[in-house]
């Protein structure tokens, strides 16, 4: 189906004032599907008087009302989950199923977050005389700019928008030119559940025509960021003129400790999901497999068996376990990647070439590289991709070391049998989120983030809504 996709400013969908569009791709057979709004610097100024105008009236919605907007939001997605899921996989090319759980986890951050916008406590503070009174009170930080990228669409943008609803804030988002429709879909949904126009604005299109209008003018106080550590870089740069208040979720290369007394068949099933989910595009993606060199050998067996097993093909298709890369320029990342691992004379195996039978998408099947040195250049860059890793360890201060060893520190996964153990190591990584015997990185009711060059603040859980806040601190003496 083609479609053709208008911008929300003001509480109103939208051409750009250009009148430009720009095609949107489906990764998987490389065919247009549709088309949106290209918005231009005319078209993100409106937005930003539009956000500041919203402001004004959100900031002075109560915090129950609120809150039942943002449940009706969450409500009116779950309504539309089977056209919001097809429209994540069309986009991108995730699977049919990995996209209905991409929904469902945004479902229960709006859940999260309703309540959340009830939960906005002070602090009163103990006077050192009888005679005064000390508190502190949170208020909305003002308009917020959001930039997120393109392998969960509708997740990422809805981790800035719940908050930025909850605390009181308006917000502009721009969600990436590749994957429009979903983000869109969800501004429909905000609309139709009575969030006041100009509280919510989308902008579609080129990041280049949209994003320093935002960054330049002082009304917008807040910018949050989900993307690459290089771009996530130049924007806390472009910030620091009008002194914004920054929200960065960056990059990783997570390291995997698996110790020698686990059930190395069940581990390894297990990673091959976690690691080729969306074709490996996920920051948290576990990539770099450390194992115990009791168990590295049938590890890598296995691994490498079952990444072969894997059925590629397009989202929409039963039994698919893996679909394209999101853009051409992502699969050739991925073998420039491998390329350069093939030629410092590491040997894959599994994949390492774009599968045969599939002639057209932004394929290529996953990957396996076995003891690969630690200064290969994917070893060191973040691959977010089909590649994975495995090396082998003996001693504990050796695999922490190499698993500590990059400026990456976003998340890291630990699989052993002693509890010991466990608290050992999840001790040990410096990373922001560490996964125990399992992958599972984030839920709606847990704070995700990174440190590190992977990036600063919380999204999610109780900490998500504090950086679309200010304190304000009062101090009053008694007449």
């Amino acid at each position: 189906m083609n479609r053709r996709h208008d911008m929300l400013i003001g509480g109103e969908w939208r051409p750009a004032s250009s009148r430009a569009n720009y095609d949107i791709v489906d990764p998987a057979t490389e065919e247009p599907i549709g088309s949106a709004a290209q918005a231009g610097a005319e078209d993100a100024a409106a937005a930003i008087v539009a956000a500041n105008a919203g402001f004004e009236i959100w900031r002075r919605t109560g915090p129950w009302e609120r809150s039942a907007v943002i449940r009706r939001i969450g409500a009116l997605i779950g309504e539309r989950r089977e056209e919001i899921a097809r429209l994540i996989t069309e986009e991108i090319g995730k699977p049919l199923d990995q996209a209905h759980g991409e929904v469902q986890m945004t479902i229960d951050l709006f859940d999260w977050f309703a309540d959340e916008a009830r939960r906005i406590y002070g602090q009163v503070i103990e006077p050192r005389g009888l005679g005064s009174r000390q508190h502190v009170v949170f208020e909305p930080v003002g308009v917020v700019a959001a930039f997120t990228a393109w392998n969960f669409p509708v997740l990422l943008m809805s981790r800035k928008i719940a908050p930025a609803l909850a605390a009181g804030c308006s917000i502009i988002c721009r969600p990436a030119e590749e994957a429009p429709g979903a983000v869109l879909a969800v501004g429909r949904c905000c609309v139709e559940a009575g969030v006041p126009a100009g509280v919510v604005n989308i902008l579609t299109g080129q990041p280049t025509d949209i994003t320093p209008a935002l960054l330049a003018d002082p009304s917008v106080r807040k910018i949050t960021f989900t993307g690459s550590v290089p771009v996530g870089k130049l924007l806390m740069r472009q910030s620091a003129d009008t002194v914004k208040r920054v929200t960065m979720e960056l990059g990783g290369h997570a390291p995997v400790i698996v110790h020698d007394d686990v059930d190395i068949e069940a581990v390894a099933r297990k990673s091959v999901l976690a690691k080729f989910r969306n074709a490996g595009q996920v920051c948290a993606s576990p990539t770099r497999f450390y194992v115990h060199e009791s168990k590295a050998d049938r590890f890598a067996e296995l691994f490498a068996e079952r990444a072969r097993s894997m059925r590629l093909g397009h989202g929409l298709e039963t039994g698919v376990d893996m679909g394209p890369l999101a853009t051409r320029r992502r699969r050739d990342a991925v073998e420039r990647m491998v390329e350069e691992a093939r030629d410092s004379g590491v040997k894959a195996a599994a994949g390492a070439a774009r599968p045969a039978h599939l002639k057209r998408g932004y394929f290529y099947e996953p990957t396996v590289f076995v003891d690969v040195p630690e200064d290969a250049a994917v070893m060191r860059d973040e691959p977010f991709g089909p590649i994975a890793t495995i090396s082998r360890f003996s001693s504990f201060d050796d695999v922490v070391r190499r698993a500590n060893g990059l400026e990456y520190g976003l998340s890291g996964y630990v699989f052993t049998g002693s509890l010991a153990r466990a608290h050992e190591t999840a001790a040990a990584l410096r990373v922001g989120v560490v996964g125990i015997n399992t992958f599972v990185a984030s839920n709606a009711e847990t704070p995700f983030g990174g440190v590190k060059q992977s990036g600063f603040g919380r999204e999610g859980g109780a900490l998500g809504i504090r950086d679309y806040l200010d304190a304000k601190f009062i101090n009053m003496e008694l007449a």
